[in-house]
């Protein structure tokens, strides 16, 4: 007889992280309604549909300097034109005259007949409006041929695309001032657990034995506002199991996620996983990973279908982990965004690991001025420090030592919280 005890022989070993991502990312077929918004209020939003230019950019040929338009042909005669007209930006010329040139500035159209600029700082000016040009140019020098940036017609931005400042600009320029994006995702966020205190609400020299201040409750909330999420913060709900259901009961009706924090293991006082299985379904993932194993995620049904639930460890470094690997890309792709992958850099490690694990490890780690990466010594999943502290995480697979000097997968923070880009 197995001297395991009840329900441990049965249970699911832990599941990897890159099948559990695949199947979070499944379950977010992108189900969002679009909206229109304004360029200017579209940075960080996914744009629900293609972006095909109705014009050319630049709509002509025009100078990419101040100075002469020319004809190389008649250079080659002569170093000393006729300025016959000027050109600004905005107005357009007449065609060029035989052995004459153009004053011309940037951005102005380049005159019929012309084939080339030549920069003021290559030409003397002579009395009688004429000028003498010091450089030969070479046919098409300085000229911006009309649609080299943008064709007529093409997708210049497609569906699924996180927009950032540089694609609104490019939006606008072929003529956009709204733009269609998906819906934000609406967001209820609580926390589980009678040990927390709310800053503020009890002074640190009065905190209970136990009690601790709910910091998860700070990080989640910036994250997912970062992800541009509508965020109903709904607090904390006591640890019994009644609580837990009312509450996913009423954030499920007005929300596409619901996202808590804690509860997810499997102790007495653990209500998350009953309370969800009551109201819908639930895969609990325990995930080979550290930190971050107790990780769940189900559907809470309500009268109008369901909403998604995830649920994140207690631990706060598990919790700030597990969101930016798992919950990040979920948001992303349930809003039609594609690119969910964060950047991925091979750097030396300026450190030691010697024990290795059975699970993923992602350790908290930053560059330093010698082009590696340093360990912050403490890497415990309550060690919130040690996320402040970074500015990456070391990818270590299971069962790998790490020595100094060998290469290591890095991840830079900044990606995992790009707009969060």
């Amino acid at each position: 007889m197995s001297s395991l005890p009840p329900g441990l022989a049965q249970r699911a070993p832990l599941l990897p992280l890159d099948d559990a991502l695949q199947d979070l990312l499944r379950q977010a077929q992108p189900v969002l309604a679009t909206e229109s918004v304004s360029t200017f209020d579209a940075d960080g939003r996914v744009l629900a549909s293609d972006l095909r230019s109705a014009l050319d950019v630049p709509g002509h040929d025009n100078s990419s300097m101040d100075g002469y338009a020319v004809r190389v042909e008649d250079l080659q005669r002569s170093p000393v034109l006729t300025v016959s007209q000027r050109i600004a930006a905005g107005s357009s010329g007449q065609p060029l005259a035989p052995a004459s040139a153009a004053r011309i500035f940037t951005g102005a159209p380049v005159p019929p007949g012309a084939d080339a600029i030549v920069m003021q700082e290559d030409c003397t000016v002579l009395e009688g409006a004429a000028v003498e040009v010091k450089v030969l140019p070479t046919p098409g020098q300085w000229i911006r041929r009309r649609g080299e940036d943008v064709a007529q017609g093409a997708v210049v931005l497609a569906a699924g695309q996180r927009l950032s400042p540089a694609s609104l600009g490019l939006a606008a320029s072929i003529g956009f001032a709204q733009l269609p994006v998906a819906r934000r995702p609406r967001v209820a966020l609580f926390s589980t657990g009678d040990e927390l205190v709310m800053p503020g609400q009890v002074a640190p020299e009065a905190m209970p034995p136990g009690a601790v201040y709910n910091s998860n409750r700070f990080f989640l909330r910036a994250l997912l506002q970062r992800l541009g999420c509508e965020v109903s913060d709904l607090g904390i709900v006591p640890d019994r199991r009644e609580a837990t259901v009312q509450a996913l009961a009423e954030a499920a009706r007005q929300h596409d996620l619901i996202l808590t924090s804690g509860g997810v293991s499997v102790g007495e006082e653990d209500h998350i996983k009953p309370a969800v299985q009551d109201l819908g379904e639930l895969h609990l993932w325990q995930i080979a990973i550290k930190p971050g194993k107790p990780f769940a995620y189900g559907r809470v049904r309500h009268d109008q279908g369901f909403a998604h639930f995830i649920g994140l460890p207690g631990n706060p470094v598990s919790s700030f982990v597990t969101f930016l690997l798992l919950v990040r890309p979920f948001l992303l792709r349930l809003q039609g965004a594609q690119a969910t992958e964060p950047e991925a850099l091979s750097l030396p490690a300026h450190f030691a690991w010697p024990k290795a694990d059975k699970r993923r490890e992602f350790l908290r780690v930053r560059r330093n001025a010698q082009g590696g990466v340093e360990l912050f010594p403490n890497q415990s999943s309550g060690v919130l420090t040690s996320a402040q502290w970074a500015d990456g995480l070391v990818d270590n697979p299971p069962g790998r030592v790490i020595a100094p000097g060998e290469l290591v997968r890095f991840i830079p923070l900044s990606s995992l919280m790009d707009g969060i880009r």
